[in-house]
């Protein structure tokens, strides 16, 4: 396996294997089913594992992908999701990486304890997250249930507005700062995962959502998969006040591989250099810190450069990173260290 191994901040697999562009179950991990990551993807990128996403797709499963080659867009976001089909298709997901890690294909991790030892055995540590929270209803007993079956990492919205918030919509150029953030119930909800050990993922959320999470939660501020809205000004990406506020509470970045949320210009163009990632690499280390910086691809849902491709790809990023000079100890940190780090403090 390529070295030091990746463990990733966002991927959508479960919703390529629940909708059946992979397969209809699980199976659809064990061979190459035309999509990011498989098992034999994985084995040949070094990846070690990451954070698997339960996500609830619009009922259109309205796509962006061709919008965001223009110029400028600000593209009208799909209504909210109704909660019985919402807790109906998460149930669905989680199934699939319960059965996943049956079959032996992941190990489903509760504590960076588990993912060192899944990373030392050559077995894929998975955590379970949810982005988007509308399968969670207002008495947080979904949450209860998800837990109790592995979730230990939930982002409150998916751009949408969902009952927790309001979510940053898909507008470039545009700032973060999009609307109103948490409701009461969000802010409850901040605290409830506190006091479990989930992470809350703040990726997606707009920039008063952000602040709301600021001052109501006392763990690391974390955005599993977001870039630097200084070098791409999209909305999904983070201004230098958001930044430094991640920096201060010891928290973590995720480097996004969405082409879209990297470029200059915003576009949705495979053509991207792997030299962008790099370069909003070197800008977030300059902004937070090396201790504070990883992956968070979005392998299964994002157009990604063309020079990955998927997860068999992750040798060349590493390439390019070595090539900028990047020593073996900040790869380690990197690839996966400063995430079992802020993981290790959340879930504490």
């Amino acid at each position: 396996m390529q070295h030091p191994l990746v463990f990733d901040g966002h991927n959508d697999l479960l919703l390529q294997i629940q909708s059946g562009t992979v397969a209809a179950d699980a199976s659809g991990f064990l061979g190459d089913g035309g999509h990011h990551i498989d098992l034999d993807k994985a084995k040949a990128g070094g990846f070690a594992g990451g954070f698997f996403a339960i996500y609830v797709p619009d009922e259109g499963g309205a796509s962006f992908m061709a919008e965001m080659m223009a110029e400028s867009y600000d593209l009208p976001l799909p209504p909210a999701v109704g909660w019985p089909r919402a807790a109906r298709i998460a149930l669905a997901q989680a199934s699939i990486l319960i059965s996943l890690d049956a079959q032996g294909a992941v190990d489903i991790c509760r504590s960076t304890a588990g993912i060192r030892s899944a990373m030392n055995n050559g077995t894929i540590a998975a955590v379970m997250h949810m982005e988007g929270a509308e399968a969670i209803d207002p008495g947080f007993h979904m949450l209860d249930v998800l837990y109790a079956v592995g979730l230990r990492s939930l982002g409150p919205v998916w751009s949408r507005p969902t009952i927790f918030g309001y979510g940053v919509p898909f507008r470039f150029p545009a700032s973060p700062d999009t609307g109103p953030g948490l409701t009461p119930d969000g802010i409850r909800l901040v605290k409830k995962c506190n006091d479990l050990g989930v992470m809350i993922d703040l990726s997606h959320l707009n920039e008063a959502g952000f602040w709301d999470v600021a001052r109501n939660s006392s763990k690391p501020l974390v955005a599993t998969h977001s870039n630097a809205h200084a070098l791409c000004p999209h909305s999904r990406n983070l201004t230098g006040r958001q930044l430094h506020a991640i920096r201060d509470s010891d928290g973590m970045v995720g480097l996004n591989f969405a082409v879209a949320f990297l470029r200059e210009d915003g576009r949705m163009d495979e053509e991207t250099p792997i030299a962008r990632m790099v370069e909003h690499l070197d800008y977030l280390m300059e902004e937070i810190g090396e201790d504070r910086v990883g992956f968070g691809s979005d392998f299964d849902c994002a157009t990604v450069p063309a020079e990955i491709r998927d997860i068999a790809g992750l040798p060349a990023l590493r390439d390019a990173m070595r090539a900028r000079g990047y020593n073996k100890a900040l790869m380690q940190k990197l690839c996966h260290g400063n995430w079992l780090r802020v993981l290790n403090q959340t879930w504490a």
